[in-house]
């Protein structure tokens, strides 16, 4: 049976040059209306999150979130599924230095720029100031990573970094990592007390 899982993989396959048949028609099937686009599987991981402890079901309600492989490629991805393409309405969220990209791929799709929202640096440092150095601090040891971020802190490189930077790039230093802090980060926020652009971002939703 068709599910959003499915719609997805269409998608991905017809921006990598495959077919546009199978998403045109799982689209339909699915009543899929609205495609959030997300630079990566950490942003997915953490959207999932907090639609999970909102009581929401994303893909029952026709909402399509679409890691797209970095921000380069948000003006292929937006053209696809916004009025060029799919016609589905459009919503994203993005680094502030990715910024520019997502303003170009959204307008040359006929998007609102109000349709995306921008983290401070990225998601990572969003959730790390919601819930306080600390607080992130007895997450990764209650996940079972405390030697991994003792052995990290002892680094030179960073001695004299701020303790948020030093987190940011820790979730970063393993493969899967920045994936699964970005579902135990948001599980232990307050859900209705998110960071502003995660909390802007569903209220397009």
């Amino acid at each position: 049976m068709a599910d959003m899982g499915a719609f997805r993989e269409a998608v991905t396959a017809w921006a990598a040059g495959g077919p546009d048949e199978p998403a045109h028609q799982l689209a339909a099937a699915l009543s899929v209306r609205v495609a959030v686009l997300l630079e990566g599987p950490s942003d997915v991981a953490a959207v999932d999150a907090l639609a999970g402890r909102r009581g929401r079901d994303l893909a029952a309600d026709g909402v399509c979130v679409l890691s797209i492989g970095g921000a380069m490629s948000i003006g292929r991805y937006a053209r696809l599924l916004g009025s060029p393409g799919l016609g589905l309405r459009l919503a994203g969220l993005c680094d502030q230095a990715e910024h520019p990209y997502y303003t170009r791929g959204f307008e040359a799709a006929g998007a609102a720029r109000q349709a995306f929202f921008v983290c401070t640096a990225d998601l990572e440092d969003e959730l790390i100031r919601a819930l306080g150095v600390t607080r992130v601090q007895e997450l990764i040891r209650a996940e079972g990573d405390g030697r991994a971020l003792n052995t990290f802190l002892r680094q030179p490189a960073q001695q004299g970094r701020a303790p948020q930077r030093q987190l940011r790039r820790f979730f970063g230093t393993t493969k899967g990592r920045k994936i699964h802090y970005g579902r135990v980060l948001v599980e232990a926020l307050d859900p209705h007390r998110a960071p502003p652009p995660l909390d802007g971002l569903f209220s397009l939703l």
